[in-house]
């Protein structure tokens, strides 16, 4: 997903009025008198004392309205319940005031994120200022209001998805203001994916502009409107030249603004430099930026969880979580929903499914302001779709391994829990199927990290295939090769043929094209790699092929341990058992589990009961691929140790190790952030560790 850049951006429209309006706002300030060392002293009435400068308030030096220099005063003060206080009580008492609507707006956008409400009295703002000239403005004594209003509503407009209005607001500020508005149109039409529009009018901010920040913005819509293509750019200069004009991404100097290093980590993605993209984000970590919209952390995680670097995926959650408490209201209403759906990814992969599932709800349930991407609610909502289904479909896995260690009478509650879990599957797979179901956006889902569109992970990916049907799928797979989706690694078109190859039970093409992804694909796509393997796994097993199929079990387990319960398969074990009482127990459970398939030719898998009660998953050398101890309940016997242990090992055995609490998970949702970071020493000893470094 590609950036405007945020906090430029976010550098007020209205700030440009300065150039307009000098005589307002700029301040006389005498040279300073130089005297040689034998000049008398001029006497203190000879001295010019330059004119004090007088704090900004919304960007202006001379609003002498005490109402708002009171509010700006406590926004100034971070007393953001008095300034919302004294903006409401502005409005009751003058509610035909632009001023006190425009107040209130920007209390609501900056304090609160809460856009709907901001654009209500923005809008009532615009009623008492609707002005057509300047000469109009100016005689209104509400020129500076009438200004901000407009550069507002441009601004929230955009954010909440309705480009054409905020290019129509960009378009009245230049008419009444006489202000070249060029340089803020090209986000917006890279929005409305009119590519030639936003080349156009980078090129004459180009031709006619010696600012930088405008020729930054230019730059950086070329390099938008070049990523836009489905096949791989030839050439990065127009993103280059983004980068150095506006951010000198080279000078570790300016390595807090994060949106940049971002673009820059992106655009290194899509070309499949993935250490260099991890460079970019890595420099995007050091600094604290509570203004960007471009958290790094989020980017760090999806990384390292793509590369099966588990440890490193933990700690960049816990970063995030920290980098997310940080944040100003609004910038955590933009990027909510990209917050969520990473959390969601790490913890089914982690094994909890069901939180998973709560987040990926939470995110479709929430409106996103994606105004500042590239992607659009629509990829949004599909990602969170089809996440919501993986989640809800892991846990339905989760309950059928439950199930297997319980008595009829006790598993007709999970049972019932189960079929809701099925139902909500496919509910989600329903919803995502009809947001997937466009040529174009199915297109430009397959090529490898497409820069412009939202991050839905490549091992995440393959499930579109069932959503959609895999003879549809084929042709628009092959077309997307014939097109250059794939032309800097044809191993991903390899991994979605096998998957069709999955679906359609074609035992002979999973293995041959997933051989070639395997052969082909990156290193670092580790949970690419070990979905791939999976299935050449249960292929070569349902071909007899058993000596062939161990090796890909082994791999697949050791690099994603919850892959086979996403993918509902089983893992053929030969049980080993001591001839206890607990081990004869334990045994027959295993065997229905839904995650084993008990063959004398299959993974070793030993229960053992003393010294202590383990159940250990072995590799055919004897290594050990997963493995649970406990010691026996001394108040209780076989009948009731066999199934806990049984649990345990399952949750253990499919899941990443990570003990999680309930709170921790909670705090993903974000409602409880700051509560719980005030009573988590652990959240708070990160957040100061993070401050300092």
């Amino acid at each position: 997903m590609f950036y405007i850049g945020a906090p430029f951006r976010r550098m007020k429209l209205f700030q440009i009025l300065c150039l307009s309006f000098s005589s307002l706002l700029f301040f006389f300030l005498s040279e300073p008198n130089i005297f040689a060392q034998d000049d008398s002293l001029p006497g203190l009435e000879a001295i010019e004392i330059p004119e004090a400068r007088l704090p900004l308030c919304f960007g202006f030096s001379d609003i002498e309205i005490r109402n708002a220099l009171a509010i700006c005063d406590a926004l100034e003060l971070d007393e953001n319940v008095k300034a919302r206080e004294l903006s409401e009580q502005w409005i009751r008492a003058e509610p035909e005031s632009p001023a006190a609507q425009f107040a209130l707006a920007e209390v609501l956008f900056n304090v609160e994120g809460n856009l709907p409400r901001a654009l209500f009295h923005l809008n009532r703002a615009e009623e008492f200022t609707n002005y057509n000239s300047l000469e109009e403005a100016y005689n209104s004594g509400n020129v500076q209001w009438h200004y901000l209003t407009l550069s507002q509503l441009s601004y929230v407009h955009q954010l909440m998805g309705n480009q054409l209005e905020s290019l129509e607001y960009l378009d009245k500020i230049s008419q009444v203001y006489g202000q070249d508005m060029e340089s803020f149109r090209g986000w917006p039409l890279i929005k409305l994916k009119q590519y030639d529009a936003a080349r156009e009018s980078a090129n004459l901010v180009l031709e006619n502009s010696i600012n930088d920040r405008e020729r930054a913005r230019a730059w950086n819509t070329l390099c938008a409107a070049e990523l836009a293509s489905l096949a791989p750019i030839e050439s990065m200069s127009a993103c280059d030249r983004a980068i150095e004009e506006d951010e000198n991404i080279t000078d570790s100097a300016n390595d807090y603004d994060t949106v940049y290093l971002t673009n820059a980590s992106e655009v290194a993605l899509s070309l499949l430099q993935m250490e260099q993209a991890e460079e970019y984000i890595d420099r995007a970590t050091r600094y604290l930026n509570p203004r960007s919209v471009a958290d790094p952390w989020i980017y760090k995680l999806f990384l390292t969880l793509n590369q099966g670097r588990f440890d490193d995926a933990r700690s960049a959650l816990d970063r995030m979580l920290v980098w997310r408490e940080q944040q100003e209201p609004i910038v955590s209403v933009m990027n909510r929903a990209e917050h969520f759906l990473v959390s969601a990814s790490f913890l089914l992969v982690a094994g909890y499914a069901e939180d998973a599932a709560n987040l990926t709800q939470t995110a479709l349930n929430q409106p996103d302001r994606n105004g500042s991407y590239s992607a659009d609610d629509a990829q949004k909502d599909s990602f969170a779709a089809l996440l919501n289904m993986m989640a809800n479909r892991a846990e339905y896995q989760i309950q059928l391994e439950s199930i297997s260690t319980l008595d009829f009478g006790d598993s007709i509650a999970p049972r019932i829990k189960a079929n809701s879990l099925r139902l909500r599957a496919w509910r989600a797979e329903r919803r995502a199927a009809s947001l997937f179901a466009n040529f174009e956006v199915l297109q430009n889902r397959l090529r490898p990290y497409a820069p412009l569109d939202v991050h839905i992970p490549e091992w995440v990916e393959p499930e579109i295939v069932q959503l959609i049907g895999s003879g549809v799928m084929k042709n628009i797979l092959d077309q997307a090769l014939a097109n250059g989706a794939f032309q800097l690694n044809e191993g991903y078109y390899y991994s979605y043929l096998a998957e069709i190859a999955a679906v359609e039970n074609n035992i002979e093409l999973v293995i041959e094209a997933g051989r070639h992804a395997l052969t082909q694909l990156p290193q670092q796509e580790v949970l690419l790699r070990a979905r791939v393997a999976a299935r050449m796994a249960d292929a070569n097993w349902r071909k007899n092929s058993y000596s062939d199929a161990l090796p890909f079990y082994e791999i697949a387990y050791q690099q994603d341990p919850s892959i086979f319960r996403r993918l509902a398969l089983e893992i053929p074990v030969s049980i080993i058992g001591d001839n206890s009482q607990f081990a004869n127990q334990a045994a027959d459970l295993l065997s229905r589990s839904p995650r084993f398939n008990e063959d004398s030719n299959g993974i070793p898998l030993e229960i053992e009961s003393n010294p202590n009660l383990s159940i250990c998953l072995k590799s055919r050398t004897g290594s050990v691929l997963s493995c649970y101890t406990s010691a026996a309940a001394e108040n209780q016997g076989s009948k009731w140790n066999a199934p806990e242990l049984i649990r345990l090992f399952h949750s253990d055995t499919f899941g990443l190790g990570f003990d999680i609490s309930k709170v921790q998970r909670s705090i993903l949702l974000g409602s409880s952030v700051i509560l719980s970071s005030q009573t988590n020493s652990n959240l708070r000893n990160s957040r100061d560790a993070f401050m300092v470094r």
